[in-house]
This record gives C-alpha cells, structure tokens and sequence, in this order.
C-alpha cells in the first residue's frame, strides 16, 4: 500500500482516490470485510456505501454510543467464551482489499482495579512524557500561546542599568585614548584671536594666530565630546591624520582635550572648498585634469599606507589661494592590512559612494576611485548624480542603474571621458587604481594648478558678496 502517494492526491475526490488505490473484490469470500456484517445476499457497494459499511472508523451514532460504553464500563466475561481477535497477519483472501491503517480497540481489561479510569485514544497513541509535577516557566507558556514576553520592571530596570554602564565605560576609554594622543596645556595661551569661519555637525571651526608667528594661520575645529555620536571618528581623523605627512593632504598641527572639548590645529587653507568653485565657477578640462591629478597623488599615498578615505567628495578637496590642493575629513577612513584586506562597512556620502558599497560587498581601495569619477562629475556638471533625490533613494539608483550617464556627453573630449569611464567601471577589478590613473594622458596634459587661482578668487568674491544680496 503506497501511504505516501495517497495522501499526495489532494486534489481529486478522497473517496474516488481511495477506490483508485485500491481494488475491492465484492465476490470474495465471507471473511472479507465487505461480508462480515450482511452475509452473501448483500448487494453490490457502491463507493460510498463501501465506506458506510466496511470503514469501523465511522460507526453510527449509536455505535459511538456502544463503543464509549464499553470503553468506561468493565465488560462481564464468560469463562467458556472466547473473545475473537483480528488476524495478526493478512492472508490470502486481504491481499487486494482496502484495509484501514488503524486497528481494532484491544477490549478492556476483564478486571480493572479500582485506580483505572478511561484513557482517550489520542492519549494512548501519545508518547509517554516524564511526570512533573512543576509547571512550566510562564515564558515558556507565553511562547507556546503565542503571547507577547511580558517585561519584569526589575528586570527592564536592571538591563537599563547596565547599558548606562557600558556607554559610561566606552566614553571613558575613548576619552583615556584621547588623552594619550593629546598634547597637555591650554591652547588659548598658544593661539589668539580666534574667528569663527564656519559651523558643522561636529562643531565650529576657526581660524587663529600661533602666539610669537603672527603671520602663520591656523584653523582651529572645536569638538564638544558629549554632543559626539561616535566618538571613535574623531580619534580615528587624528591618527590618520598625525601619521599622513603629504603635500596633498591638511597638515595636522596639533590637538587639545579641554574641559570636554576637543581642539583640532589643522593649516588652514583660505581658499575654501572645492565645492565653492563648482558652485560659482565653470571649469575647463584643463583645470579638471589639475584637481584629479592633486588628488590622485593624495589617494596614492593613503592607499600605499593601507588607508582608504571613503568620503572623496568637493567638500573635502580643500584650496589655498594659490591653487594648491589638499585632501582632508579623515573621519570615515578604514585601515586594511595583510590580514583584512576588504571591508563591509557603508560609510561616506551617498551620492559618492561606490556601487560595491551601497550593495554591503567587499571593497578596497577603488571605492576612492569611483568617488573621484562622481566628483568629476561635479565638477562638470555642478553637481553629483541623483542629487535632487533623497539619499535613499539614490542609494537604489546608484546600485541599480551602475555608470552614471552624463547629460551633454557630446561636449566633453574623447580623453575625459575615457579617462571618466575608467573611473566608474561598475566591477572594481576593471576599475582603475591611482597609479593608472596617474599615467593616463588626461592627467598628464592637465594643466597647472596656478590655473585655479582665479577660480579661488572669483568664488571668494561671490562668498562675500553673497550676505549682502539678502
């Protein structure tokens, strides 16, 4: 009897389905089961009263009444007769016959004792269970209930306790971390006149005079520690930013831990953001080429140290006023070494962030590459792509549509271009590196960066102008 192929047969009749798996002989002898009951004048059965009739599952409602008699109440049994028991083993005449998967109810004891009380057959057919007298955890019952876990107030109280304690301890290790990298003394006796230039997220920043070099400029970022989300940022920019002595990179000065706040000393670069160019200045290819060459040579030199910057962006791609171009905002920088050689982590701006990024994929170096092609762009353009959709999604857009098209591809050269696809190759391994990128005749025929003193000049004129058009 295939069991397993007539409970597969859901969707015809159960009752077709059961005559179709097997065969009924309504001529065989009197001890079939079509016979037991009506002896050989018994017509034909039709399907449904072949179940009515053989199936002892489905007795009538005063047989069920009969058989919960005889299940609760002791049965007087004559000595000379003889209970009849179903045969162990089919033979011959119930080798083509329906018969039914549950056997005959085992008549009850002749001689219950006293203690014996009726067991429902469910119960019988379950599996012994160790006897405890304990209830189960009301855990245990909520979750067999279905019920949502009720919070313990002590409970919540002491959870609450403990993440209070455990934000108390890291803020005290970052704080010892700092203290250790900081200089001692009061910056206040080491720099004067102190003017405030402008106000982020993380704080203000000033420009400032080192006592005893009047002439000599600094900008200064105050950091109130407390009002810092992720503290580990900070010390993350000072040590990468202490060990990256390079023409193309901010110089770091010094820093201070002050009464809670945290005193960068950076130099200061007047020239301002290369957002501020973009914004109020349209550049050639040659000037283009001069701001990816600088910053090529920037992102060489992180990279041969293990340093991705994650965050190239034209509001981190500062200017003097001489045109010279420097890289900084090293909070979002990752370390990779001989051992983790990839990272997971979606950090940076997303309208810059490389696709291998936004899908959570591993990835190196080459995500500054593509956030130098979306700068391009920029620059270009005047924005990145998908600026004017919320970040979100801009995130789907980027992992989604890959390369970025241009609006007026016509009018840039064939050498930016090649040069711009080689930077937004969607598969990193086809991707350039800065060394490549460095060697092709785009950056090699770019021009000067005293080329972008004007820009410098002019975007600092419109900055200054742009108060008193309110």
């Amino acid at each position: 009897m295939d069991i397993v192929a007539f409970y597969q047969d859901n969707n015809e009749n159960p009752d077709d389905n059961a005559f179709k798996k097997f065969h009924f002989d309504n001529n065989s002898s009197s001890g079939s089961i079509g016979n037991t009951h009506g002896g050989s004048d018994t017509p034909p059965m039709t399907p449904s009263s072949a179940f009515q009739n053989n199936n002892p599952a489905s007795p009538s409602l005063e047989q069920q009444t009969d058989i919960s008699a005889a299940q609760t109440t002791p049965i007087q049994q004559h000595p000379d007769e003889k209970i009849p028991h179903a045969p162990r083993t089919p033979n011959a005449n119930y080798e083509n016959q329906f018969i039914p998967s549950r056997p005959a109810p085992k008549p009850p004891s002749a001689q219950p004792t006293p203690q014996q009380k009726p067991v429902a057959l469910a119960a019988k057919a379950a599996p012994s269970q160790p006897s405890s007298s304990a209830p189960a955890p009301p855990e245990v019952q909520r979750k067999k209930s279905g019920q949502q876990p009720v919070r313990d107030a002590k409970q919540a109280a002491l959870l609450a306790q403990k993440k209070r304690e455990d934000k108390k301890r890291k803020n005290q290790q970052i704080i010892t971390k700092l203290k250790s990298i900081c200089s001692e003394g009061d910056p206040t006796e080491l720099y004067t006149d102190l003017n405030k230039i402008g106000q982020g997220a993380s704080g203000g920043v000033y420009i400032a005079h080192e006592n005893g070099e009047k002439t000599r400029t600094v900008a200064i970022k105050q950091m109130n520690l407390e009002q810092q989300p992720k503290k580990e940022l900070i010390i993350n920019e000072i040590l990468v930013m202490k060990g990256s002595k390079h023409p193309n990179i901010v110089n770091f000065i010094d820093s201070f831990l002050v009464k809670g706040d945290l005193w960068v000393i950076m130099e200061y670069m007047e020239g301002g953001s290369l957002t501020e160019i973009v914004t109020h200045s349209v550049m050639t290819e040659g000037q283009i080429g001069a701001v990816c060459r600088e910053t090529l040579k920037g992102l060489k030199f992180l990279h041969s140290k293990g340093v991705i910057h994650r965050d190239i962006k034209s509001d981190n791609i500062l200017l003097n006023i001489d045109g010279n171009i420097k890289m900084t905002d090293f909070g979002f920088c990752a370390q990779i070494n001989e051992i983790n050689l990839k990272r997971t982590t979606m950090v940076g701006t997303p309208y810059w962030m490389a696709p291998e990024v936004v899908s959570r994929k591993e990835y190196g170096p080459k995500v500054d590459i593509w956030s130098l092609g979306i700068m391009i762009i920029e620059m270009i353009e005047g924005e990145p792509p998908y600026l004017n959709e919320t970040p979100l999604r801009a995130l789907y857009l980027i992992a989604t549509n890959g390369t970025p098209r241009l609006k007026e591809p016509e009018a840039l050269s064939y050498d930016i271009r090649k040069f711009l696809s080689w930077c937004l190759q969607v598969d990193f391994n086809k991707r350039a590196n800065a060394d490549e990128l460095l060697a092709d005749r785009f950056i090699e025929e770019s021009d000067d960066v005293s080329s972008l003193s004007p820009l410098v000049k002019i975007a600092r004129m419109k900055k200054d102008n742009e108060p008193n058009e309110d």
